[in-house]
């Protein structure tokens, strides 16, 4: 996943590179100073462990939307596959917006009420450090000159503690 630091609030484009050599450009919101939401998820879901949020779904073969195909042979049925796999992880795409989400605001210092973080099924220290860690990457992407681009390998973290993998 390449991200590239630009100078306005326009939509972001995202160059995406899958494991089976699949290129796409996804365009998402974002911009400027602020860290684009993709990359939030990124970020986000590497740190928690997140496997089936929305870049767990992109690695699988979830095609979005706002997904344009780039270059690189697609599988067969790839369409199928990717409407499958967005009804079959609805719940969890669903709830890793919500921890994106609540991570970010967490990281901007945003209240978060406790029941929220409850709600999500994550032990606190862990919502915290990821926190910590968006917060951090805010500052790097802040510093980052405009036009130059931040490159990320999605391998998330495995979970921890015992815990099932989302």
């Amino acid at each position: 996943m390449t991200f590239s630091r630009l100078a306005d609030r326009r939509p972001v484009e995202t160059s995406v590179e899958r494991d089976d050599g699949v290129v796409f450009s996804l365009r998402g919101a974002g911009g400027g100073a602020d860290l684009p939401h993709d990359l939030v998820h990124a970020l986000v879901e590497t740190e928690l462990g997140m496997t089936d949020g929305i870049w767990g779904c992109i690695a699988d073969g979830v095609v979005w939307t706002t997904m344009r195909h780039v270059s690189g042979r697609q599988p067969p049925h790839a369409a199928e596959r990717s409407a499958r796999l967005k009804r079959e992880r609805a719940a969890a795409i669903q709830r890793a917006e919500g921890v994106a989400d609540l991570v970010a605001r967490s990281a901007r210092g945003a209240t978060v009420l406790p029941g929220e973080a409850t709600a999500l099924d994550l032990p606190p220290e862990r919502l915290a450090a990821a926190a910590a860690a968006l917060a951090d990457a805010g500052q790097r992407w802040r510093a980052l000159p405009v036009g130059e681009s931040w490159t990320l390998e999605w391998r998330p973290a495995p979970a921890r503690s015992g815990r099932r993998r989302r």
